[in-house]
């Protein structure tokens, strides 16, 4: 039964690129992302670094990590390199949450983007953080083609902020 299962479960993932779900990484990359949130609760931006802080979609309880906040044309967005992560899945039921930059905690409601309109808010954000990011958007880079982001978008969520 267990086998029947994880058979499902893994053929839905296959079919749906939105399941797309990259693994933390190596110890490394996870103190990198606990020093980049403490600097953010301390008041310190590394290139738009923000604490991300959304209500757990079971617990109800409050769960916080880094995110880069990216602004295109006067407006936020919040993008999830890593694919259909626990922020994307407690924020989507949420509908919102909390950002954080030393003393100032600010409360907005997102809307998540269709795939059709991405495109521009994803090469922004390659642009910016390419260097950090690329292996977790299959590769992309700062300089690749609408197909090429077009190809990813399915599987990277992108939330605008108010």
């Amino acid at each position: 039964m267990n086998d029947l299962h994880e058979n499902a479960v893994s053929n839905a993932a296959q079919n749906d690129v939105r399941n797309r779900l990259v693994p933390p990484g190596s110890k490394a990359t996870l103190q990198f992302n606990k020093f980049i949130g403490f600097l953010a609760r301390h008041g310190v931006s590394l290139m738009g670094s923000r604490e991300l802080s959304v209500r757990g979609r079971k617990s109800g309880e409050w769960r916080s990590n880094p995110v880069n906040l990216l602004i295109v044309d006067g407006q936020r967005y919040l993008i999830s390199p890593r694919g259909r992560t626990h922020w994307v899945r407690n924020i989507r039921v949420a509908g919102g949450g909390k950002l954080r930059l030393g003393r100032k905690v600010e409360e907005f409601t997102a809307t998540e983007l269709d795939d059709a309109v991405k495109l521009p808010i994803i090469r922004a954000y390659m642009k910016k953080w390419a260097w950090e990011v690329s292996a977790l958007m299959d590769g992309l880079t700062k300089n690749a083609t609408d197909e090429q982001i077009n190809a990813i978008a399915p599987g990277v969520p992108v939330f605008r902020i108010n």
